[in-house]
């Protein structure tokens, strides 16, 4: 074990899903640990006499004043850098660490290497996608980071892995400055979060992080110019590649669909001359497109580690989707009724709102700040007519009048979680048999619902009431 931690004084930012691992994980290796929280709930007094009762030291309700002697910082990757710990903790030249730095610096030298995901949307399913592909190869695999397996657990546990499949959120990125992966992609780029990082400028730069030292391969996305200006600004190590993917036609050393194939004209012999098929448009579940774009990032980096072209479509035939991501609930009277809850930004409804031809769209929630001019002038032409939901359903509202002023908008002044079952019921009313009732919101769901599962299950819920 590193021998580094022995007697030094850690402090560990936030409890919950990452604070309370690694504090144990850094109590164990020797450290003095104490943990640090804003707030001392019920959760949080629990959490905090597990701990306790390790003899790691908990202050509850005091997240900003760095405790005295503090040698190093493991903080929760949500905590803003803006925080008076950070400040302070830059005034005395602690570092601060995340989570994941951590992990990748407890790693031992026979380590899994990393094949690492981020982007604004579809992180998830595009891991998810990636470790169907290497398990199709018989590789010991696991999804990481955001989801899934601890990264500390696959990292310090007994279970042997031949390769990762990470994901990596912005904020986990900016906390991670020693991180280099295998291969790494940021799948797209659109604002998001900008209170926390401050500026696009600062949430590109932390989600361009991922690139740096990659080894084999930096993968782009085509169609999003700022994904290959970050790879272009990376420090890679000599002789790692740029390797795009694209809906279209793919040009040497780049992955891409054509005639229904996704085709791959990077990892093959003469690039410039040939391709090499990896799976039919079809074995992507489902087959939208932002999800094609998902496959071919997971395949390039698949390829990257050498996976053959077989396991790439063996992985996405065997790959389902998570609930509440352009989930197919049911048909009723021939009106198809979709559940992506999980868009809850207005990059991610623009991707759902391009799946389908003619739709009812439910959208609204709390806006994050995000404006819907764009999203809506893109989806007018699609769009049969409109319920809208939630705090700040105004803003979409407003948007629909300024750009689609033709599409019918039903305006749901109510916040109660009831009121899904009244928006599906309007949203039946609009749509003609042919029509897919689409719930994108645009919008996080706390203003209604506990979370977006939640969103999306009273969403189901109220569609099954329909065919009842």
């Amino acid at each position: 074990m590193p021998f580094e931690f022995q007697g030094k004084h850690v402090t560990v930012a936030g409890l919950g899903v990452s604070g309370v691992p690694a504090a144990k994980v850094l109590h164990g290796l020797g450290a003095r640990v104490t943990v640090v929280n804003d707030g001392a709930d019920e959760r949080a007094r629990a959490q905090a006499a597990e701990l306790e009762a390790l003899g790691i030291t908990v202050r509850l309700g005091d997240g900003d004043t760095l405790p005295d002697g503090t040698e190093l910082i493991v903080t929760a990757p949500g905590w803003k850098p803006t925080k008076p710990l950070f400040t302070a903790a830059g005034q005395a030249g602690v570092p601060v660490w995340g989570d994941v730095e951590l992990a990748w610096r407890l790693r031992r030298p026979d380590s899994a290497p990393w094949l690492a995901v981020t982007g604004t949307n579809g992180k998830t399913t595009t891991v998810q996608m990636l470790a169907s592909i290497l398990k199709a190869a018989g590789l010991r695999t696991a999804a990481v980071g955001n989801i899934g397996v601890s990264l500390l657990d696959a990292v310090t546990g007994d279970e042997e892995y031949d390769v990762l499949a990470v994901e990596l959120s912005s904020y986990q990125l900016h906390w991670a400055p020693s991180l280099r992966a295998h291969s790494a992609a940021v799948l797209n780029l659109a604002p998001d979060h900008l209170d926390w990082h401050g500026s696009m400028e600062a949430y590109a730069a932390d989600k361009g992080r991922i690139y740096e030292g990659n080894r084999v391969a930096c993968v782009y996305n085509v169609a999003d110019k700022a994904t290959e200006d970050l790879v272009r600004e990376a420090d890679v190590e000599e002789g790692c590649r740029a390797i795009g993917f694209t809906l279209g036609s793919p040009a040497p050393s780049q992955l891409g669909v054509v005639d229904g194939i996704l085709v791959d004209r990077a990892f093959v012999e003469n690039r410039h001359k040939n391709a090499q098929e990896l799976a039919e448009v079809s074995d992507v579940n489902p087959p939208a497109p932002h999800n094609i774009a998902n496959a071919l990032a997971a395949a390039a980096l698949a390829r990257a580690f050498g996976v053959p072209a077989a396991a790439v479509r063996d992985g996405l035939r065997a790959f389902t989707p998570d609930a509440h991501r352009i989930a197919h609930v049911a048909d009723v009277d021939g009106v198809a009724y979709v559940d992506d809850s999980k868009a809850t930004n207005t990059h991610a409804t623009e991707a759902s709102l391009a799946a389908y031809e003619s739709i009812v769209w439910i959208a609204g929630g709390l806006a994050k700040g995000a404006t819907f001019d764009e999203l809506v002038a893109g989806a007018a032409k699609r769009l049969r007519g409109a319920v809208l939901i939630g705090a700040d359903r105004a803003l979409i509202r407003e948007a629909l009048t300024r750009h689609a002023p033709e599409v019918p908008v039903v305006d749901l002044d109510r916040t109660d979680t009831g009121a899904m079952l009244q928006a599906v019921q309007e949203a039946r009313r609009l749509a003609r048999p042919g029509d897919t009732v689409l719930l994108a919101p645009a919008c996080a769901s706390m203003d209604m619902f506990t979370n977006y599962n939640q969103r999306g299950d009273a969403f189901a819920q109220a569609v099954r009431e329909l065919g009842a």
